[in-house]
């Protein structure tokens, strides 16, 4: 599942994640899904209880519980916000706890010249906690303005390499964690 942090009109986030998208579906490791947090439009922790005891009263919780607890793998696709991440990102995370659990999870990050990074170095903290699992791989992307024409996002050659990198490592930290993520399902 590829969550496409930014909800700003005018996001370069859309079109970044959908050039993400298609890489991913090009190589083959996953079947890819778009998790568009525009659309989804999750209002701010509206359950009462902690996400941890899964009684969820709101049903656009208990559809991103169901759309998060079935992807093997999740990549986050971030712009950096004065040093951190969006809002939204922190949300969607937040909304819930045991479905993240044992996710390999990767960063496709832009922005100025830190190219989102310590917006990921921040996520990275809170994915943690969720028992996801980091790669070490990432795509960052350094003035990505410059690759937008159109609402079309060209990478640069770097991206593309980047991006395969971190797919070929979800592929295999993806194998490595099936069993426990499986696990984590048959609690549901």
């Amino acid at each position: 599942m590829i969550i496409i942090g930014s909800t700003r009109p005018g996001r370069a986030g859309l079109p970044i994640g959908r050039w993400f998208a298609e890489a991913a579906a090009k190589h083959g490791g996953f079947d890819v899904q778009i998790a568009d947090l525009a659309e989804i439009d999750l209002p701010l922790l509206a359950d009462p209880h902690h996400p941890r005891l899964r009684q969820y009263v709101h049903q656009h919780t208990w559809d991103w519980s169901a759309r998060v607890a079935a992807a093997d793998a999740v990549v986050v696709v971030t712009p950096e916000y004065n040093y951190g991440y969006p809002a939204g990102v922190k949300n969607a995370l937040d909304h819930l706890s045991q479905e993240w659990a044992y996710a390999p999870v990767g960063f496709v990050s832009y922005g100025g010249i830190a190219a989102g990074t310590r917006a990921v170095q921040q996520l990275k903290q809170v994915v943690t906690t969720l028992r996801m699992i980091p790669v070490v791989e990432s795509v960052n992307i350094p003035f990505h303005a410059q690759h937008l024409t159109d609402g079309v996002f060209t990478p640069a050659p770097a991206a593309e390499q980047a991006a395969t990198a971190m797919l070929d490592e979800l592929v295999k930290v993806e194998a490595g964690v099936h069993r426990l993520r499986a696990d984590v399902r048959a609690t549901f």
